[in-house]
Protein backbone atom coordinates (compact mmCIF):
# COMPACT_ATOMS: atom_id res chain seq x y z
CA UNK A 1 0.00 0.00 0.00
CA UNK A 2 2.73 2.46 0.86
CA UNK A 3 4.28 2.39 -2.66
CA UNK A 4 0.58 3.04 -3.98
CA UNK A 5 0.67 6.12 -2.18
CA UNK A 6 4.01 7.11 -2.73
CA UNK A 7 3.69 6.48 -6.30
CA UNK A 8 0.14 8.14 -7.15
CA UNK A 9 0.53 10.97 -4.00
CA UNK A 10 -2.12 13.76 -4.52
CA UNK A 11 -4.14 11.15 -7.47
CA UNK A 12 -5.36 9.69 -4.08
CA UNK A 13 -7.95 11.11 -2.86
CA UNK A 14 -9.09 8.46 -0.79
CA UNK A 15 -8.10 4.87 -0.06
CA UNK A 16 -10.34 2.34 1.80
CA UNK A 17 -9.07 -1.45 2.74
CA UNK A 18 -12.73 -3.31 3.02
CA UNK A 19 -10.50 -6.70 3.13
CA UNK A 20 -6.93 -7.19 3.12
CA UNK A 21 -7.83 -8.42 -0.09
CA UNK A 22 -10.63 -5.80 -1.59
CA UNK A 23 -9.26 -2.46 -1.64
CA UNK A 24 -10.79 0.92 -2.69
CA UNK A 25 -9.02 3.48 -4.32
CA UNK A 26 -11.09 7.00 -4.88
CA UNK A 27 -9.42 9.28 -7.77
CA UNK A 28 -10.57 11.88 -9.74
CA UNK A 29 -11.56 11.20 -13.68
CA UNK A 30 -9.04 13.17 -15.05
CA UNK A 31 -6.00 10.92 -13.49
CA UNK A 32 -8.11 7.98 -14.77
CA UNK A 33 -5.90 7.14 -17.41
CA UNK A 34 -2.98 8.00 -15.89
CA UNK A 35 -4.23 5.80 -12.69
CA UNK A 36 -4.88 2.42 -14.91
CA UNK A 37 -1.59 3.02 -16.53
CA UNK A 38 0.49 2.45 -13.13
CA UNK A 39 -2.12 -0.46 -12.19
CA UNK A 40 -2.23 -2.25 -15.82
CA UNK A 41 1.02 -1.39 -17.18
CA UNK A 42 3.70 -0.76 -14.51
CA UNK A 43 2.05 -3.25 -12.29
CA UNK A 44 0.88 -5.59 -14.79
CA UNK A 45 -2.81 -5.99 -12.86
CA UNK A 46 -5.44 -8.15 -14.95
CA UNK A 47 -8.29 -5.54 -15.95
CA UNK A 48 -11.22 -7.26 -14.51
CA UNK A 49 -14.52 -5.24 -15.62
CA UNK A 50 -15.70 -1.88 -14.53
CA UNK A 51 -18.95 -1.55 -12.99
CA UNK A 52 -21.47 2.11 -13.27
CA UNK A 53 -23.31 2.90 -10.29
CA UNK A 54 -26.22 5.74 -10.25
CA UNK A 55 -25.54 7.33 -6.86
CA UNK A 56 -27.49 9.89 -5.51
CA UNK A 57 -25.81 13.28 -6.39
CA UNK A 58 -23.56 11.79 -9.13
CA UNK A 59 -22.20 8.60 -11.38
CA UNK A 60 -19.67 6.44 -10.18
CA UNK A 61 -17.56 4.27 -12.18
CA UNK A 62 -15.65 1.50 -10.40
CA UNK A 63 -13.10 -0.16 -12.80
CA UNK A 64 -11.46 -3.45 -11.00
CA UNK A 65 -8.13 -4.92 -11.17
CA UNK A 66 -7.07 -7.95 -9.93
CA UNK A 67 -3.51 -8.81 -8.37
CA UNK A 68 -3.94 -12.47 -9.27
CA UNK A 69 -0.40 -13.14 -7.37
CA UNK A 70 -2.01 -12.06 -4.44
CA UNK A 71 -5.54 -12.44 -4.92
CA UNK A 72 -6.20 -8.83 -4.49
CA UNK A 73 -8.58 -6.70 -5.95
CA UNK A 74 -8.03 -2.87 -6.55
CA UNK A 75 -11.02 -0.78 -7.47
CA UNK A 76 -10.84 2.45 -8.48
CA UNK A 77 -13.80 4.32 -7.79
CA UNK A 78 -14.69 7.38 -10.13
CA UNK A 79 -17.29 10.13 -9.30
CA UNK A 80 -19.17 12.02 -12.67
CA UNK A 81 -21.11 14.93 -11.94
CA UNK A 82 -24.58 14.48 -13.77
CA UNK A 83 -24.51 17.40 -15.17
CA UNK A 84 -21.68 16.50 -17.16
CA UNK A 85 -21.79 12.70 -17.94
CA UNK A 86 -18.45 12.07 -20.13
CA UNK A 87 -15.43 10.24 -19.34
CA UNK A 88 -12.29 9.32 -21.02
CA UNK A 89 -12.55 5.34 -22.71
CA UNK A 90 -9.99 2.91 -21.33
CA UNK A 91 -9.61 1.51 -25.13
CA UNK A 92 -6.81 3.24 -25.83
CA UNK A 93 -4.96 1.36 -22.85
CA UNK A 94 -7.15 -1.52 -22.69
CA UNK A 95 -8.74 -3.39 -25.45
CA UNK A 96 -10.85 -5.46 -23.34
CA UNK A 97 -12.43 -2.66 -21.70
CA UNK A 98 -14.54 -1.92 -25.15
CA UNK A 99 -17.56 -3.71 -24.41
CA UNK A 100 -18.10 -2.63 -20.64
CA UNK A 101 -17.60 0.89 -21.57
CA UNK A 102 -20.86 0.57 -24.49
CA UNK A 103 -23.04 -1.69 -21.65
CA UNK A 104 -22.60 1.44 -18.97
CA UNK A 105 -23.48 4.18 -21.78
CA UNK A 106 -26.41 2.50 -23.02
CA UNK A 107 -27.74 1.36 -19.09
CA UNK A 108 -26.31 4.47 -17.57
CA UNK A 109 -25.69 7.11 -20.33
CA UNK A 110 -21.99 7.93 -19.29
CA UNK A 111 -20.42 8.88 -22.45
CA UNK A 112 -16.88 7.48 -22.92
CA UNK A 113 -14.82 9.97 -24.76
CA UNK A 114 -12.04 8.47 -27.55
CA UNK A 115 -14.21 5.22 -27.60
CA UNK A 116 -13.98 3.88 -31.35
CA UNK A 117 -17.08 2.34 -31.34
CA UNK A 118 -19.65 3.79 -29.10
CA UNK A 119 -22.68 1.87 -29.46
CA UNK A 120 -25.58 -0.26 -28.57
CA UNK A 121 -24.88 -3.24 -27.55
CA UNK A 122 -27.75 -5.12 -25.56
CA UNK A 123 -31.10 -2.98 -25.58
CA UNK A 124 -33.46 -3.69 -28.72
CA UNK A 125 -33.13 -1.48 -31.77
CA UNK A 126 -36.50 0.53 -31.17
CA UNK A 127 -35.47 1.29 -27.41
CA UNK A 128 -36.10 4.64 -27.33
CA UNK A 129 -33.03 7.37 -27.13
CA UNK A 130 -31.99 8.59 -24.18
CA UNK A 131 -33.86 6.68 -21.73
CA UNK A 132 -31.53 4.53 -19.66
CA UNK A 133 -32.84 1.52 -18.10
CA UNK A 134 -30.24 1.75 -14.85
CA UNK A 135 -30.94 5.15 -13.88
CA UNK A 136 -32.97 6.39 -11.14
CA UNK A 137 -33.83 9.54 -12.77
CA UNK A 138 -36.72 10.68 -14.88
CA UNK A 139 -34.06 9.38 -18.14
CA UNK A 140 -34.68 6.43 -15.93
CA UNK A 141 -36.85 3.00 -16.65
CA UNK A 142 -39.43 5.08 -14.61
CA UNK A 143 -40.44 7.04 -17.81
CA UNK A 144 -40.64 4.53 -20.10
CA UNK A 145 -43.44 2.33 -17.58
CA UNK A 146 -44.84 5.49 -18.09
CA UNK A 147 -44.69 6.05 -21.51
CA UNK A 148 -46.35 2.62 -22.20
CA UNK A 149 -48.82 3.06 -19.31
CA UNK A 150 -49.83 6.52 -21.15
CA UNK A 151 -49.70 4.20 -24.90
CA UNK A 152 -51.44 1.03 -23.07
CA UNK A 153 -54.23 3.61 -21.05
CA UNK A 154 -54.38 6.58 -23.31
Amino acid sequence: MKEIKERLGDKLLKIYEHTPNRIYLDIKREDLKEVVEYFFLDRNLRFVTASGIDGRKEMEILYHFSEDSTGKIYSLRVKVPKDDLKIDSLTSLIKGAEFIEREIFEMLGIEFTGHPNLTRLLLAEDWPEGIYPLRRDEKGIRDLKERNWEKKNG
